[in-house]
């Protein structure tokens, strides 16, 4: 039974983080006016990171017993989070803020990075209830 919530768990990360990166602020920057749609983004993001930090904890904390590899995967995902959440996020908000687009251009791009890391960190706990541990 831990292992169809653990399923569950991960691709609710997977597919959440996949969503808001790929769909979410991609449509609110089609969708609404500059301004607005980077307020919402500003307004959505420590949520986002959030639910990534809640899922990857849980999911960790469900596979420590059956996959210590994906629950080690799992948890450094919740781990990273926290210094994305808290320093590099008001951290892009500061460049933006300032008009530093350079700046906002490097620390952004490390956001996408890391973001694009943990969706296939979860990919990889994912692929690995479909086929096993190596």
């Amino acid at each position: 039974m831990l292992d169809i919530a653990a399923v569950l768990v991960v691709a609710l990360l997977f597919g959440g983080m996949t969503l808001y990166s790929f769909g979410f602020a991609a449509f609110l920057f089609t969708a609404l006016p500059m301004p607005q749609a980077r307020s919402t983004i500003r307004a959505a993001f420590p949520h986002f990171y959030l639910f990534v930090l809640g899922t990857a904890a849980i999911g960790a904390a469900l596979c420590v017993g059956t996959d210590r590899f994906s629950a080690v995967l799992l948890a450094t995902i919740a781990i990273t989070v926290v210094p994305t959440r808290q320093l590099l996020m008001p951290a892009i908000n500061v460049a933006t803020d300032a008009g530093e687009k350079k700046r906002f251009a490097w620390l952004h791009g490390a956001s996408v990075l890391i973001t694009l890391a943990h969706i296939g960190l979860a990919g990889w706990v994912l692929a690995r209830f479909a086929i096993g541990p190596a």
